[in-house]
């Protein structure tokens, strides 16, 4: 009878483990990392440009594997027009001339890489570095809460005509294409002018786009600008960026699944950059908050800050909060893993700690893991109220202080990493 009970608990736990590897942070039955991502991108030689790609692109357009694109200066597809890019594509933007991709409002972008053969933008210095080039802009025609109908990227980019770069409208459910199985590398330029550029900014883009599978690496702005509209993102990678993993604004409706945010404190702007950033509006009186509040839906992310030695990092002022939430939003996150912070989660101060909004910021059946504080507010050294609300059984969130070889599968395997939480090993043996 006793041996029946073994071999019953071992059943059991390893049935309750397969299936737990399904409740928080990324996940998979195989590391979904570990084949088309590049996390040493300095290392690879993708080779010199064969073909230039410059102005507007106004017929539709399809670049080929056999080349090897440079995107000189601001490139712009416009007129309705459809730019396709066949798999293993390799499209570099120029540095001298701050390169940079922007598919018009009405345009669209087929880029739909491989597994085996993803299609990639990078730097064509010989040392790259962040911020090499300028980055991707998808325009579209969805919904934001700015004052009008149609706004215009200021990046100091320098179209043939204003409408090469507005974006907004009315069209929720607008297609502006597919980026699937693509990396982004050392974009997010900086200029003194303008700013920074992000390595991929998705301004009005409606709810039929596709975004899978799309890895930024390395960019001197934030790796995502999610700028209004109605977007999924899937399986979305910010790989050591320098500001914000994900920076969502002017009336964002997002659902977020399956991403992750790897930091590190040795590369992290010093401006306090975020993994996530969650607001409605930069100026009040630019807004119309009649329209639709940002709200952010998350499930399953992994935010995760890599350190040699966390402690002292965040004695010295290296290590901020993994998520900003800043007033008038709506966030929820459900079933991720924020590792390493300090602390987890900053509310702006002007939110009001009562049940209005503790009813717009959910938090459910989160991994709040070796933080330095889980949920403050800004400016407040006290969070008793916000610990205790969170911290009620019925959100089902678990605080945890594993370091990061007892948390994750293998995060510092320096070319594939695996984010997944380490329950995952009953199971990930053959990866």
């Amino acid at each position: 009878m006793k041996n029946f009970t073994q071999i019953l608990c071992l059943f059991l736990l390893a049935f309750g483990s397969i299936n737990a590897q399904q409740e928080k942070g990324i996940v998979g039955y195989n590391n979904w990392m570990s084949s088309w991502t590049e996390f040493q991108p300095n290392k690879v030689d993708y080779g010199e440009p064969t073909q230039i790609l410059s102005g507007d692109i106004t017929e539709d357009t399809k670049l080929l594997k056999k080349n090897t694109y440079l995107l000189l200066g601001s490139v712009f597809v416009t007129d309705s027009t459809t730019l396709t890019i066949e798999p293993g594509t390799v499209i570099i933007g120029d540095f001298k001339t701050n390169g940079s991709l922007t598919i018009s409002n009405g345009s669209k972008i087929i880029a739909e890489g491989l597994e085996t053969d993803p299609i990639i933008f990078t730097s064509n210095r010989g040392v790259k570095k962040q911020g090499d080039w300028g980055g991707i802009f998808i325009l579209g025609d969805a919904p934001t809460n700015k004052f009008g109908n149609e706004s215009a990227i200021d990046f100091g980019l320098k179209p043939s005509s204003y409408k090469n770069v507005s974006y907004g409208g009315d069209c929720p459910d607008s297609n502006s294409g597919i980026l699937k199985y693509v990396r982004i590398e050392y974009a997010g330029k900086r200029t003194k002018e303008y700013g920074y550029f992000s390595g991929l900014t998705l301004a009005g883009v409606g709810h039929q786009t596709v975004i899978e599978n799309v890895m930024v690496s390395y960019s001197y702005g934030n790796s995502f600008s999610v700028i209004g509209g109605e977007v999924k993102l899937d399986k979305t990678i910010s790989n050591r960026c320098s500001r914000n993993d994900y920076e969502f604004n002017f009336g964002t409706q997002c659902k977020i699944t399956n991403s992750i945010a790897i930091r590190t404190p040795y590369i992290s702007g010093s401006e306090g950059s975020k993994c996530m950033y969650v607001a409605s509006y930069d100026n009040l009186d630019k807004v119309d908050l009649t329209k639709k509040r940002t709200d952010v839906q998350a499930e399953n992310m992994t935010l995760v800050n890599v350190s040699n030695n966390l402690a002292n990092d965040i004695e010295i002022g290296l290590v901020k909060e993994a998520l900003y939430i800043a007033p008038e939003t709506y966030v929820s996150l459900n079933k991720t893993v924020i590792s390493g912070f300090n602390p987890a989660v900053i509310l702006d101060e002007e939110i009001k700690i009562n049940n209005k909004s503790l009813d717009r910021i959910k938090f459910r059946e989160m991994y709040f893991n070796n933080c330095n504080g889980n949920i403050f507010t800004k400016g407040h050294s006290n969070n008793d109220d916000l610990e205790n609300w969170y911290g009620n059984s019925i959100f089902q969130n678990v605080y945890s202080k594993g370091d990061d070889k007892e948390t994750f599968i293998d995060l510092k395997n320096p070319k594939r990493p695996d984010f997944r939480l380490r329950i995952n090993k009953i199971i990930a043996s053959n990866d």
